[in-house]
């Protein structure tokens, strides 16, 4: 399948499944291809036909988007170097959870979780460790025969206890020798942020950019530069987050405007445009315009927000 036709097969599987779905993005170099919603799930998703073209560049830029916009990043791929993403189980590039498009339909359009990880060494399943513990302990059962039962060490059998994950023959041994199931499904979407932040790196930017983030700097807003991605750099307060772009001409800004105003709607998170001289529009595609000169007359982070809210609801034909 083409990466143009994987797009649109998992952009059709979200919708389906009551997500509201981006409009796909024909930006090049962009880090991710599509952003959905439901209710309090938000994706970040990168399609690749071969998953060994994600890099780790692209990997933490993802991240970091997740992190500032409380979502989960996801890689649908087809193959990898190794062979084929396999229905039913989740692998993982650089910290980022990859699934096949069957995998992500299996999981949304008929309720079927994938149960196996790759990691490693090989497959492997995630026990109910409490489930595991209690049933070992009320049935008197002692750690050299579980160990014994399932060919492994009585220190991995505490391990599973802890939450270590277990091979698919050992988990399949201990259910067989227990009556009881133990391995429990999977969630692809669940993702734990590990990136710790970043520090706003001005370095390498240009003018405008570094003058814009300056003063937004100086409104007491924190800014998040990002790469490979449509706007350049997320804003955030303690009370708000601000995708934030930066241009020099207004009449070059329509596609990037509507990209990143459609982004917005979906992450309901405001949007911003700042540019050298904002002339006579204040809003494409959803995206609030404001010129440099206008940001500079502003001496609180309450105004500016103000101001990008008034602009975002204003109803301009892009």
């Amino acid at each position: 399948m083409q990466r143009g036709e994987l797009i649109e097969g998992v952009r059709g599987i979200l919708a389906k499944a009551g997500f509201y779905v981006s409009k796909p993005i024909a930006m090049r170099s962009i880090s991710f291809d599509i952003v959905a919603r439901r209710d309090e799930t938000l994706l970040i998703i990168k399609v690749l036909s071969n998953v060994d073209a994600f890099s780790k560049e692209n990997a933490e830029e993802m991240k970091v988007l997740a992190e500032a916009l409380q979502a989960s990043p996801l890689l649908i791929g087809e193959k990898s170097g190794s062979g084929d993403i396999e229905e039913g189980i989740v692998y993982s590039r650089f910290g980022v959870p990859i699934i096949s498009i069957e995998t992500l339909s299996d999981y949304l359009l008929e309720g079927v979780p994938p149960f196996i990880f790759a990691a490693p060494g090989g497959l492997y399943v995630r026990l109910d460790s409490e489930l595991l513990r209690s049933i070992r302990e009320e049935r008197n059962i002692s750690l050299g025969t579980l160990a014994e039962v399932a060919g492994v060490s009585r220190r991995t059998i505490k391990m599973y206890e802890s939450g270590m994950g277990a091979m698919i023959d050992v988990a399949l041994k201990l259910e067989e020798f227990l009556g009881e199931f133990l391995v429990l499904p999977l969630d692809p979407f669940k993702y734990t942020s590990e990136t710790g932040g970043r520090l706003m790196d001005l370095s390498g930017m240009d003018d405008l950019s570094r003058e814009v983030f300056m003063l937004l700097s100086k409104l007491g807003y924190s800014v998040v530069p990002t790469v490979r991605c449509p706007f350049e750099a997320l804003t955030k307060d303690d009370r708000t987050l601000i995708l934030t772009g930066v241009g020099k001409d207004e009449t070059k800004l329509v596609e990037k405007a509507c990209i990143v105003g459609d982004i917005s709607k979906i992450t309901e998170k405001k949007s911003v445009i700042f540019l050298r001289r904002a002339k006579s529009r204040q809003n494409i595609g959803g995206a609030a315009i404001i010129g440099k000169d206008e940001l500079k007359k502003l001496n609180e982070s309450e105004k500016l927000f103000e101001l990008v809210i008034a602009r975002c609801g204003i109803n301009e034909k892009s």
